[in-house]
């Protein structure tokens, strides 16, 4: 399979993190932690994304350095985009949807009219 980025419209969703930031880590046997291509580490974000509908999704995003945010903000994740993974382990085949995003940053307060 091979892994191309889906970009990801962030205009119509509001993000709440609701995980803090932690490094991602590469093996629990061993505790390294994943590290970018630039050297910095990665760390992974628990976020929910939810719709105009109420419809509500708990992701993990990965993100490169230590983004700035807290449990409970409003957060804004820039370049969003998921890859489809698929991993095949003693004749068992799980799959899902990684996420990665350029940077994660609190959203701009919105102004009441």
């Amino acid at each position: 399979m091979r892994n191309i980025p889906i970009p990801v419209d962030t205009s119509r969703l509001t993000f709440i993190c609701v995980m803090a930031p932690r490094p991602r880590v590469v093996s629990q046997e061993t505790g390294e932690i994943k590290i970018d291509r630039n050297g910095q580490t990665v760390y992974q974000v628990g976020l929910s994304a939810a719709d105009q509908n109420g419809r509500v999704e708990l992701v993990n995003v990965n993100v490169s350095g230590e983004p700035d945010v807290i449990v409970g903000q409003v957060v804004a994740p820039v370049g969003l985009v998921g890859f489809a993974w698929e991993q095949n382990r003693n004749g068992q085949t799980r799959w899902g949807i990684a996420y990665r995003a350029d940077s994660i940053t609190p959203a701009p307060a919105i102004r009441a009219a």
